[in-house]
């Protein structure tokens, strides 16, 4: 399967130049890119033939192909080309416009009968203008939306920014979204992209356990902005759970609000096994659980975090507990 990520980001954000620099990498020689024009791009110096309308080849190895109709055309264009010996590529890089809902491009993938046996999700980068995000985070819904379907939140600008407010920004990001890795736009490619191909970050339960751990007596959770509905908030539970039920409370769940559920990720101790198992899904889109090797620092027990938009958290707690048959599961903020 070929790990499809998404790079998307508000308008301004910095996308096309952190792009840029992906493409002259070493490590991206492989990689597939759908872009929406090559003009915005500025690739025309690097071309080193076209394959076809769509399609050129660049100097490094890469991929780079124009987005004109739906992307599920232009993954299908390039799967046929590799089966034809056309182009070879190991990672396909999709660039969305800074208006795009994220969401529905996750959703191509797990619903189209063809791209599902080929192509996997390969994790969402979400560059965040250090100078301008804090004000998008409180008025813009599609930065809110970007946000929290990120695997990895990538800060631009900040050598413009002045570092209290940077501090403000990372606070606000970590509200939205607190399971996401946040690295600088000049970091090393293999921090912002090498290890997302495994579609669950190795971050993540450090990432929630932190979270779980900030006052976990308190029973409430909280809501970024009360126009835009959208909450954040977590499930801790003591006791080791049923794999067979979760899994038919998650599915029902998912089902019936995975359009409000931008994230759900956690790391789960289950009945019979020694490690815990991590889960992480984005809307209706659920990756395969993960076996780690070992639990992280903390008390040994299960940890659910939500991102959801106008959803009482209170009745995704009631639903768990009910269905599994639990009294101890707290919601923490």
């Amino acid at each position: 399967m070929t790990p499809v990520t998404l790079l998307t980001g508000f308008l301004g954000s910095g996308k096309t130049t952190l792009l840029q620099r992906l493409l002259t990498d070493p490590d991206m020689a492989r990689a597939a890119v759908l872009i929406n024009e090559f003009g915005q791009v500025g690739l025309d110096h690097d071309l080193l033939d076209r394959i076809d309308d769509n399609v050129i080849l660049m100097k490094s190895g890469c991929i780079c192909c124009t987005v004109r109709g739906e992307v599920a055309d232009a993954l299908m264009n390039l799967h046929g080309m590799r089966d034809r010996g056309e182009v070879d590529f190991d990672r396909v890089v999709i660039e969305t416009t800074g208006l795009a809902d994220p969401y529905p491009v996750l959703q191509t993938l797990r619903a189209h009968p063809v791209l599902r046996s080929h192509f996997s999700a390969g994790g969402v980068l979400t560059t965040v203008d250090s100078i301008n995000a804090n004000n998008q985070i409180a008025h813009r819904a599609e930065a809110v939306r970007q946000i929290a379907a990120a695997d990895r939140i990538i800060l631009t600008k900040t050598d413009l920014a002045v570092a209290a407010d940077v501090d403000v920004l990372r606070s606000a990001l970590c509200r939205v979204n607190p399971t996401a890795m946040v690295v600088i736009s000049d970091a090393p490619t293999v921090q912002i992209v090498g290890d997302l191909k495994a579609g669950v970050p190795a971050e993540l339960p450090e990432a929630i356990s932190d979270h779980a751990h900030r006052g976990h007596h308190h029973h409430h959770a909280h809501s970024l902005n009360e126009d835009l509905g959208v909450v954040t908030f977590s499930l801790t539970i003591d006791q080791s759970l049923d794999w067979t039920k979760f899994g038919i409370w998650l599915t029902l769940l998912l089902h019936r609000y995975g359009d409000r559920i931008f994230r759900v990720k956690g790391i789960l101790a289950i009945e019979g096994e020694t490690n815990p198992v991590a889960i992480h899904g984005v809307q209706y889109l659920v990756h395969a659980p993960v076996h780690m090797t070992h639990w992280p620092k903390g008390p040994r027990q299960s940890r659910l975090v939500f991102i959801l938009e106008d959803i009482d958290p209170d009745l995704i707690r009631k639903s768990f507990s009910a269905f599994m048959g639990l009294t101890d599961v707290r919601a923490v903020a």
